[in-house]
């Protein structure tokens, strides 16, 4: 795929945006990203991705109590004792069996996020930054209030005024 902004060099990063419920793309080479100031992460070699992701192994008490150990998931019979020996799971139903488990380990891994929230470009205006922060807790508010938690849906409530001022 050529680069949209030279149409010269092949695009190697590919940006998607959603922006009102229209999702756009944008496919540039490596040059045009440092022409328009778009931080590009360089490559890391596979040797070191790899020893870094090995190097991060859960300890058995985060992926919960050895009671928890020998429990079976319904669809494919992948344990968690497994999920400690092969650091992967079974199938996509896993996620949610082991949800529970999961959880304080994806936490872990991902600097408190259990969602995935995109990435955005270093150089994003801080106002575009606080109207992506602002629907994303919109939106975790519709999720509080439809699991009528109502605690919890007011708090946002509550954050959403505070940033609208």
């Amino acid at each position: 795929m050529q680069c949209q902004i030279c149409n010269n060099n092949n695009a190697t990063i590919h940006l998607t945006e959603i922006s009102d419920g229209v999702r756009s793309e944008m496919h540039i080479c490596e040059n045009c990203a440092a022409e328009q100031d778009i931080a590009v992460k360089s490559h890391i070699p596979i040797n070191e991705l790899l020893s870094g992701l090995l190097a991060v192994q859960p300890s058995d008490e985060e992926i919960s109590g050895t009671a928890d150990q020998q429990i079976a998931c319904p669809n494919c019979g992948f344990t968690l004792a497994q999920f400690r020996k092969q650091g992967v799971l079974g199938c996509p139903y896993d996620y949610e069996f082991f949800e529970k488990s999961l959880t304080p380990l994806i936490e872990k891994a991902h600097d408190g996020k259990t969602t995935h929230c995109g990435k955005l470009p270093s150089k994003t205006p801080k106002n575009t930054r606080n109207e992506i922060e602002l629907m994303n807790i919109r939106q975790r508010l519709e999720e509080a209030v439809r699991a009528e938690d109502y605690e919890m849906a007011a708090e946002l409530r509550d954050k959403i005024k505070q940033m609208e001022k």
